[in-house]
This record gives C-alpha cells, sequence and structure tokens, in this order.
C-alpha cells in the first residue's frame, strides 16, 4: 500500500523551518545560538521526514550531515567562519554530484525530481548542468559576500538572498520545463503546407 503524499504544509515546514528559526535566534542571540539551534532543529525535521515519508530524503539526509559537522566545527571552536563555509561547500558538493552524474550517465537530479516531472533525456540533461551551474554559482556568491560584511548581513543574505535567488532561477527554467515535457515530445508534429 503506497504511502500517503505529504501535506505542502508539513513538507514546507520540514525544509524550511530550520533555516527560519536560524534566522530568528541569530537576530536573539547571536549565531552561536543560531547554529546550535540550527543543527537541532535539522535533526528534528530529518526526523518528522523519515516518520512522514519512512525514508530520509538523499538531499535532507546529506545536508543533516553537512550541518552537524560544520555546526559543531563552529560551536566546538567558537568559530563562526565553519558555518558560512558550510554553504559554500554544500553547493559545490551538490554541483559537483550532478557534473560527475551526468559525466557517468546518470542524472541524480532526474532520480530527485523525476515524479514531479517528465522530461525528455536532453530537458534532464539541460536541467541538470543549469542546477550545477546555479550551484557553483551560489558557492562563489557566497564566499564573497561572507568574506565582505557582517554576520548579520550575511545571515539575511543566507536566508533571503540564497533562497530568493534559487527560487527566481526556478521560476526561469518553466520554459525548458515546458519545451522538453515529454507530453511535448510525443505529440506528432504538425508540418506547414
Amino acid at each position: 500500500m503506497p504511502s500517503p503524499q505529504p501535506k505542502p504544509a508539513s513538507k514546507l515546514l520540514t525544509e524550511f523551518g530550520p533555516l527560519l528559526l536560524f534566522f530568528l535566534t541569530n537576530k536573539l542571540w547571536g549565531i552561536f545560538a543560531a547554529t546550535g539551534v540550527f543543527i537541532v532543529a535539522t535533526v528534528i525535521a530529518a526526523a518528522v521526514a523519515k516518520r512522514r515519508d519512512g525514508r530520509v530524503p538523499p538531499m535532507t539526509l546529506f545536508t543533516l550531515v553537512i550541518v552537524l559537522v560544520f555546526g559543531g566545527l563552529t560551536i566546538w571552536l567558537h568559530d563562526e567562519t565553519f558555518i558560512k563555509l558550510k554553504v559554500t561547500i554544500l553547493n559545490v558538493l551538490f554541483g559537483s554530484i550532478l557534473l560527475f552524474g551526468l559525466a557517468t550517465g546518470r542524472n541524480f537530479l532526474e532520480a530527485l525530481m523525476g515524479e514531479a516531472f517528465s522530461l525528455t533525456q536532453r530537458g534532464w540533461k539541460l536541467l541538470g548542468i543549469r542546477y550545477a551551474a546555479l550551484f557553483f554559482f551560489l558557492a562563489a556568491l557566497n564566499e564573497v559576500v561572507w568574506r565582505n560584511v557582517s554576520t548579520d548581513t550575511w545571515v539575511n543574505f543566507k536566508v533571503f538572498g540564497l533562497l530568493g535567488i534559487t527560487m527566481l532561477f526556478t521560476i526561469l527554467q518553466v520554459p525548458l520545463l515546458q519545451r522538453h515535457a515529454l507530453e511535448a515530445a510525443e505529440e506528432p508534429v504538425k508540418k506547414d503546407p
């Protein structure tokens, strides 16, 4: 018997709840308290996803490990550099994984999003390349920002800037999704007389 689909509110809460708590805690008590709350909230979000879906999604699990390592180093060494580097390293890893998959004939983006979209193989390949480029861009941008602004400004950038860029990028992929949708690809091509 298939498991019920997660409710959108529950899914949004597990995906963005830790980030929102990180932002709010930083405003109230600073980066080190925010990092601790972020670690705990990410663990709870992974546990909720496991209970809800019967498994922890691969990206959530991967993110959890990176958060535990770099968040733990931030608190243990009392050095905020590690939590700032986490964003860079996570994005470089995501971009590298996508490119490695494409180079070895596996499209990890299709594996993650295949239930949401039906695309041609060319469409999946183009989308994978574009998302890999996005991840590398976000990594580079994070490096520039955290090295040149205050921690509070960087937290705002992390929570709102990176999320906003990612959402805008995703919206800009709609024409590609439409062009390479399987339904459109399977329709017979009508020729003009």
